[in-house]
């Protein structure tokens, strides 16, 4: 819908002026008119016909870029491909080492960084994405909320590169991410992209809490597992004999934990930047489908443009105006020709 509305609407008040071309004629009056001399062509009856219209146009244009003409700023309902994404992102301080396990050189990129530009590239392409930013460590946090504004989501992505803390809290930095989503989001896709090099001990209860916001509002579960060079994997079974405990194999039981949730779940290993960008063009692969989005449209003045549409129709007056003249000139030779050519 079109929403026009005008800065000065007094002004609309001279709208009857626009009939004055009808009521006055703009064309010379002649003292002695005799239709006879200047013989009717159809070139002349339709600027005799096109004068008032034009004149009446260039007035009402006229009069809307002095009442300013604009349209309102909106927010307009489209439809696209992508989803509801909140981004989970690790903060610990293990994130700054490169993957592998060296401190960032002017050669290496630390899996912070990689994840940070990899991640930023992600958003751009998916401009129809509403999308929230939280983070964790000793506590999570809830850093953007759930915006189509993409520039806030990448200026939180970019804090990446800061220090961070030492501990890995991602039971309640996983709660938090799954409790984002509003009940406006039901509609679409909606997932979870936890990014982590690591993973740590998830208490009965922040599990139990996960479990019941997840049955409430289920969303897709995506983890990036940035796997530091000499970790265990994820995927890797422990040796007969070797313990395995949440304790002793957290990134592991992670894992295992976060496939009972009873929701749509794929785990990526990543130990190099290429393997993160293709584990993220996988995730960008599956969260295409069909989304309605809101899209805020801002005002437009259209005063330049009724101006400028006004101008146009001025400068045919002028035309029509200096061809009345070379006519006017013609219809006076016209008596003259006519006894010579008798």
């Amino acid at each position: 819908m079109l929403a026009l509305n005008f800065g000065h609407p007094w002004l609309l008040l001279a709208l009857p002026i626009v009939f004055a071309p009808f009521l006055v004629s703009a064309l010379r009056r002649s003292p002695h008119p005799y239709r006879l001399n200047a013989p009717l062509d159809r070139v002349s009856l339709a600027l005799s016909l096109a004068l008032p219209f034009l004149g009446s146009i260039a007035l009402l244009l006229l009069l809307l870029g002095l009442a300013g003409l604009h349209r309102t700023d909106q927010v307009v309902v489209r439809e696209g491909l992508g989803a509801h994404l909140m981004i989970l992102i690790d903060r610990s301080s293990s994130m700054e080492s490169t993957f592998a396990n060296r401190r960032p050189d002017g050669g290496e990129e630390s899996k912070a960084e990689a994840a940070k530009r990899l991640l930023t590239a992600f958003i751009e392409r998916r401009p129809h994405d509403r999308v929230g930013v939280a983070m964790f460590s000793t506590a999570p946090l809830l850093a953007v909320p759930l915006t189509g504004q993409h520039e806030i989501v990448k200026a939180a992505i970019a804090t990446m590169g800061f220090p961070g803390l030492a501990q890995t809290n991602v039971g309640r930095g996983l709660a938090l991410a799954a409790g984002s989503f509003g009940s406006e989001t039901a509609s679409a896709s909606r997932a979870v992209l936890l990014v982590s090099d690591g993973a740590g001990v998830i208490s009965r209860e922040v599990q139990a809490q996960l479990r019941d916001i997840i049955a409430r509002q289920p969303v897709n579960v995506y983890w990036l597992f940035l796997r530091t060079e000499g970790a265990k994997g994820i995927f890797e079974v422990p040796a007969s004999g070797e313990r395995d405990t949440p304790q002793t194999r957290p990134e592991r039981h992670l894992h295992l934990f976060l496939q009972t949730l009873g929701v749509p779940y794929r785990a990526f290993e990543a130990d190099s930047s290429d393997a993160v960008r293709e584990a993220i063009g996988e995730i960008d692969r599956l969260e295409a489908r069909p989304l309605l989005y809101e899209e805020q449209v801002p005002r437009r003045d259209f005063d330049r443009l009724a101006f400028a549409g006004a101008a146009v129709c001025l400068l045919f007056l002028v035309l029509m105006k200096s061809f009345e003249t070379t006519l006017v000139v013609r219809s006076a030779l016209l008596p003259a020709i006519r006894r010579v050519a008798r």
